[in-house]
């Protein structure tokens, strides 16, 4: 039986997503980029293009939560093989007009020795929430 506590196992890798995602999305914690990035990370979909390192992540999420203060990343999905670590997930804040606003994407994380090396991402671009209640 795997050790959920060894780096490198599938459940450490989940749960190491799963903190990374709470700490520096949704408690706003840029300097946990620094411990839980490697310093040549590789993110192969940073918003101008490829980006190593710790910084072009909290440049990019600092921004986000300029535009959406109370932002929030929800995972629906979360699977591990090998040394990578698939989410899907769902993000939701509200803009500086006062619209909550929604979009949703699958980040491919890959992992070494207990630290995210890189990253791919895709996020559909992000519309106002829907009213909850039903049409009929």
């Amino acid at each position: 039986m795997e050790n959920k506590h060894e780096k490198n196992s599938l459940a450490f890798n989940k749960a190491f997503i799963i903190n990374h995602f709470e700490e520096f999305v949704n408690k706003k914690n840029s300097a946990v980029a620094f411990e839980n990035l490697d310093p040549g990370f590789l993110d192969h979909d940073e918003a101008g293009g490829p980006a190593i390192g710790p910084d072009a992540a909290i440049k990019m999420m600092d921004g986000l939560h300029g535009l959406l203060p109370d932002i929030h990343v929800s995972i629906e999905d979360i699977l591990a093989e090998d040394d990578r670590v698939m989410v899907r997930n769902i993000w939701t804040g509200t803009n500086l007009k006062g619209e909550t606003v929604q979009f949703k994407g699958f980040v491919l994380w890959r992992l070494k020795d207990g630290k995210i090396v890189e990253r791919w991402a895709t996020v559909t671009p992000p519309k106002p929430v829907e009213s909850e209640t039903p049409i009929w």
